[in-house]
């Protein structure tokens, strides 16, 4: 497949993340009867460590397989895994980062 193909393969998977995620509705403070309560924020980041660990070793094992001689793993498709791993690390890293700003400004507020 040519590189033009996957990069417009791997937009079209990302629009549909986006429109799935922007088509849930929002959860509402109070919690109604027979509905779970919301998941708390280290519930939530958890998750988020957790999907981000899995996507990373997905592409490790897709890697692995091509260098092992796998002729059904494609060197685009172990490229797209590579990054899609890359690019959900460095935004977890920069979520860590607002974080601990934010416990910073937070520490140093007078009480």
């Amino acid at each position: 497949m040519s590189q033009g193909v996957q990069f417009n393969r791997l937009m079209l998977e990302m629009r549909a993340m986006q429109m799935e995620a922007m088509a849930k509705p929002q959860a509402k403070p109070e919690v109604a009867e027979g509905q779970a309560p919301a998941p708390s924020f280290s519930d939530m980041l958890s998750q988020a460590v957790n999907k981000v660990n899995e996507t990373q070793q997905a592409a490790s094992q897709m890697a692995t397989a091509f260098e092992m001689g796998d002729k059904s793993v494609d060197l685009t498709d172990v490229m797209v895994a590579s990054q899609k791993a890359s690019v959900s690390f460095q935004a977890m890293t920069q979520v860590r980062n607002k974080l601990v700003a934010a416990y910073e400004d937070i520490m140093k507020m007078p009480i």
